[in-house]
């Protein structure tokens, strides 16, 4: 187990898939116990709590899983099959542990998910675009991989939804990929976070592939 501490600092300051690496590698082993937890991170509940209230069902895919928080508010809820990605093998690691997962794939969204077109019936990720260093450019190889009415349920940091382009990239979506687009405001931490970062919001898109 990791002797360091999660630093929201630090992890909105990434700027490439190696510093995730690098950074996540690091935090995996003690990420649930003293980042989640003493932070009252919430986004992972409400991102899954949006996507079954949607009707979204399985088989699911969890991008950027992480330690697999928002596998398991999904597992709760009665969803699966559940897939993880993630960028980090040792996050991915972890999330296997919880035994949750049918499956965890190895990925960089950058390049792309090594899966086969319309392979899920929902697409969900909390927190994978909450600190600004993944942008707009890697929905479409969300869209590949799921299939025709496919529920989505994507957490987005309030601070970069107009800044790097989500609410122009969403709109242009809605003309031809995507229906029924939806964008409740959520609290990313709860009443018990304290610090600079502890309002933070971010919009969960709620919407189905055409």
């Amino acid at each position: 187990m990791s002797d360091k501490t999660p630093d929201l600092h630090t992890a909105y300051a990434l700027k490439s898939p190696e510093d995730n690496k690098r950074l996540y590698a690091e935090w995996a082993g003690d990420y649930d116990d003293n980042f989640a937890a003493r932070e009252d991170y919430q986004l992972h509940i409400q991102t899954a709590r949006a996507f079954v209230s949607a009707g979204g069902q399985g088989p699911v895919l969890d991008v950027g899983a992480g330690t697999g928080l928002c596998g398991a508010v999904l597992a709760g809820l009665g969803v699966g099959p559940i897939d993880a990605t993630d960028i980090s093998a040792e996050m991915l690691d972890q999330a296997m542990r919880k035994d949750i997962y049918r499956d965890a794939i190895e990925a960089d969204l950058n390049h792309g998910i090594p899966v086969s077109r319309d392979s899920y019936a929902g697409i969900v990720s909390s927190g994978t675009f909450t600190h600004g260093h993944l942008g707009p450019e890697v929905l479409p190889a969300l869209l590949r991989i799921a299939r025709p009415g496919a529920q989505f349920a994507l957490s987005i940091n309030a601070q970069h939804f107009e800044k790097l382009g989500f609410a122009d990239a969403l709109r242009r979506m809605e003309q031809n990929q995507i229906r029924n687009l939806t964008l409740p405001k959520v609290r990313i931490y709860g009443d018990l976070a304290a610090g600079p970062n502890k309002d933070d919001t971010a919009f969960v898109a709620l919407f189905e592939r055409i």
